[in-house]
Order: C-alpha cells, then sequence, then structure tokens
C-alpha cells in the first residue's frame, strides 16, 4: 500500500458533537484533543512522516472570547503536557502561524518545545495557529522583498523556502472531516496537487477505521501531478 508521507488534517466538529451530546463546547475541544492524540498514533504506525493540523485559523480570532480564550488555554496545555511524550516517540514539533498574536505565555511555551523537540526525526508535527494560507503566502513574498532578491531568482523552489512549511514535501493527501468540503484557506500553495479526502463524521467521531478508509482511498487515487 501507498503511504502518504505528509497528511493534513482538518479536525472540525467539536462543537457540533458537544451539542448533540449536550455537553458544554468545552468538552467537545477537550475529547477533540484526546481524539488528535490518537491520530498521531494512527498516522505513526502507518509510517507517516508528517502531520500538519488546523489548530486555529486566522479567521477564528472573530469566534467569542471566551473559547478563543479556552482554545489557546488548550494549545498550551497540550504542548507543555505532551513534551515528554513527543521526545519519547521521537516526533519533532513546529507550530505556524501569525505568532505575533499570542500570548507572551504561548509564545514561549511553543519555543520550549520547538527547542525540546528539534531533533527528533521520527515524524514532524505542524500544528497551525493562527494561520491563513493568503497570510503564509503574503509573508513569504514580503520576505524575499526585504531580501532584495531580483525577481528573476524567484522560483517556485525558492518561494517555497520562504513558506512557513519549508523544508516539508508537499501534503500529500488531505483529510477534513465533519462534513464540509472546502480548502478554508489552508496551505493554498502547498495544496496544488494534494489529494482530498472528505468525511462526514464529526472529530470526536472518527475512528481508525475512518483513518484506513481515508488511506484505502489515497492508495486507489492516480496522482498524475498535471501530467
Amino acid at each position: 500500500m501507498k503511504i502518504p508521507q505528509h497528511i493534513v488534517l482538518f479536525p472540525d466538529g467539536n462543537r457540533r458533537w458537544a451539542k448533540q451530546k449536550g455537553l458544554s463546547i468545552e468538552e467537545g475541544y477537550l475529547k477533540g484533543k484526546d481524539k488528535f492524540s490518537d491520530f498521531l498514533s494512527w498516522c505513526k504506525k502507518r509510517g507517516v512522516k508528517a502531520v500538519t493540523v488546523f489548530g486555529f485559523s486566522s479567521e477564528n480570532w472573530k469566534r467569542p472570547q471566551d473559547q478563543v480564550n479556552f482554545l489557546m488555554n488548550l494549545f498550551e496545555k497540550y504542548l507543555v503536557d505532551g513534551i515528554d511524550e513527543f521526545n519519547k516517540e521521537e516526533v519533532k514539533v513546529k507550530v505556524i502561524g501569525q505568532k505575533e498574536k499570542l500570548s507572551d505565555s504561548l509564545k514561549s511555551v511553543i519555543e520550549k518545545v520547538e527547542k525540546a523537540t528539534e531533533k527528533n526525526k521520527k515524524m514532524q508535527l505542524n500544528l497551525a495557529v493562527s494561520y491563513g494560507g493568503k497570510w503564509d503566502i503574503v509573508n513569504a513574498v514580503q520576505q524575499i522583498i526585504k531580501e532584495e532578491i531580483p525577481a528573476e531568482r524567484v522560483t517556485e523552489e525558492l518561494f517555497g523556502n520562504y513558506l512557513s512549511t519549508a523544508g516539508l514535501i508537499s501534503p500529500d493527501l488531505i483529510i477534513r472531516v465533519g462534513g464540509e468540503v472546502r480548502l478554508s484557506n489552508f496551505l493554498l500553495w502547498q495544496a496544488a496537487y494534494s489529494e482530498l479526502y472528505f468525511s462526514n463524521k464529526l472529530w470526536p467521531e472518527f475512528t481508525q477505521k475512518d483513518f484506513d478508509m481515508a488511506l484505502q482511498e489515497y492508495n486507489l487515487r492516480q496522482r498524475r501531478f498535471g501530467h
């Protein structure tokens, strides 16, 4: 079986799941966090080398402040509590996005986790926080202009080195759960030839069997890359 080396995940549906179960939104997010730990384990067992997860988009800042605060605290706790496990499983962690919008506390934790896991080589986890695909592209352009790189030197390969995912292969497979069928301004440049898989399952209900179905579907695709 062909295994995607880089998987992108949209873990949608935590709030809707909680509402269906008569639970608080916070309980939905907590359930989603636990499910993501399972997902990483499934990926590692299958030989996936990189996972990028859409944790919090640049548009999510418009949500109610109490939800934003809860999510930011949840990210911070996930990173702090996960350091030992990341190192045990040899997972390198990188946070991508507009870090300047984050609290000093969260920025400090991100720096600590990235430094503590930078030499791990079995898997890379990209956690997108305050991230937007358009921002990523504009930011790359701004950096190229600042460095006064001549236009004739700007190639697709060079441009990719200025994106937040620099050094990683492009995503092979994008899995979006929760019933939505769109990219939602995520990894727009990087997803040019990614295979897309959509599931109607809400994220807390997504199972290893569902994940295997996504891999089976990916295995049936013929990736032509425009040829």
